[in-house]
């Protein structure tokens, strides 16, 4: 598939593509889209920031206009990424294809939706906790589900979601047709994809596990005391937007703060935040009134925010599969864009399973990381040494300079592209 104008699909819907000057299909939109009109299940891969809203969104809608009672069902691991979903579908229903929609999230109003869903809403997008909410209030009817999208399904199952999302297919008929998406490809989705999915097409693109090749991959080891100067160094020295990741939504929080008090234009996004202060915060940053995002994980999945220049992980993720996810922020729609990750000393053994994922011939790291710290550890302070500390203090201070001339040893020097 060279262009979207050779697809066998409605001319309304060609006129939705070309409108929005849709032209050229992304390597998994031209293996995915023929198979999925064709009305074969997938099981489709790809790196994120490769075109896989689209790749099922133009095949349901297709689908709907075609089938006058059939309903589509696109569940999603967050309410960002189900909006974002959202908001791709509705671009491609133009004034001439009436389709009406819904999207079940939490964090918005229960009365807005059951207002959604009372006008005969035939695309439903949403998460799989408020879609249960729905599905037992009777509020929801999935009897005329033709149409299923699993979407960053590996993110659905590490948040928890399994039982949600077989609850739901319960309610789906069995004659269906599913598409599941994944950035990865775990055991666990394999069990899901032979349970449910009839004969699925496998469509992949690259090795899923390997960051996008134009992102420049940077480390630099730092005392944990020093975390927090070294990444004002760091926004001092760099242009455009950056995107910072730390562990906890109450480090966001304080970070953020600190920040504002300091006069940085920073804000922070994370599960606690209410839908719509979330939608600010988003908008905010996409439109370049804030210069820096403070997020946890929640927002590792699902945001499509183009200008992104930099990732800073200020804190390691919480497994390696999250490194590629965080850092693919950047280097969105063909651009270019730079990823840095701060090492401390209880990190070698998280930086080592990411390099694995990343590299398979990745030779593991010694001990050095530790030991680096703990060459330049301060030494205890002697009673009636002083001039012996002094010595030490000036000691660890060359040492701390000469580390910190040595801080990029842990470069991607492989996937660095200038």
């Amino acid at each position: 598939m060279e262009n979207f104008t050779s697809l066998k699909i409605e001319n309304t819907l060609k006129h939705s593509l070309s409108k929005m000057n849709f032209l050229k299909p992304t390597p998994i939109q031209g293996l995915a889209i023929p198979v999925a009109l064709e009305g074969k299940d997938i099981l489709g891969t790809a790196q994120t920031g490769t075109g896989k809203t689209l790749a099922f969104s133009i095949p349901l809608v297709n689908k709907l206009i075609l089938d006058k009672n059939a309903v589509a069902l696109v569940m999603c691991p967050t309410r960002e990424l189900a909006t974002q979903v959202m908001e791709a579908i509705k671009s491609l229903i133009s004034d001439r294809i009436n389709i009406r929609t819904a999207l079940l999230i939490g964090g918005e109003s229960m009365q807005n939706q059951l207002r959604q869903l009372g006008k005969r809403s035939r695309i439903i997008v949403g998460t799989p906790g408020r879609i249960n909410d729905h599905l037992k209030r009777k509020s929801l009817n999935l009897s005329a589900t033709k149409y299923l999208v699993l979407d960053e399904t590996d993110r659905m199952l590490d948040m928890g979601f399994t039982p949600q999302i077989e609850m739901v297919l319960k309610f789906v008929p069995k004659n269906h047709q599913t598409l599941l998406f994944s950035a990865t490809l775990p055991q666990n989705i394999k069990r899901i994809s032979e349970k449910y999915l009839d004969k699925p097409e496998r469509i992949t693109t690259g090795a899923t596990s390997i960051p996008i090749a134009k992102i420049k991959q940077e480390s630099i080891q730092v005392f944990r005391e020093n975390k927090y100067d070294e990444l004002i160094n760091q926004f001092l020295s760099r242009k455009g937007s950056i995107l910072v990741f730390v562990k906890t939504k109450r480090g966001a929080d304080k970070m953020v703060k600190r920040l504002k008090e300091e006069g940085h234009s920073a804000d922070a996004i994370h599960g606690d935040l209410r839908q719509s202060k979330r939608d600010r915060v988003i908008n905010s940053f996409r439109k370049g009134l804030k210069r820096i995002l403070v997020a946890t994980d929640v927002a590792a999945r699902g945001l499509d925010i183009p200008l992104i220049q930099h990732v800073i992980n200020y804190d390691l993720p919480q497994t390696p599969e999250d490194y590629v996810h965080r850092i693919g922020r950047t280097a969105r729609a063909g651009s270019y864009g730079s990823a840095l990750t701060f090492l401390t000393s209880d990190d070698r053994s998280m930086w080592n399973s990411i390099n694995r994922l990343i590299d398979p011939n990745f030779k593991t790291l010694s001990n050095n990381l530790s030991k680096n710290f703990k060459k330049g550890k301060r030494g205890k302070k002697s009673n009636n040494k002083k001039r012996k500390f002094k010595s030490k203090k000036k000691s660890f201070k060359k040492k701390f300079k000469n580390r910190k001339n040595r801080s990029n040893q842990f470069t991607f020097k492989k996937y660095n592209k200038k």
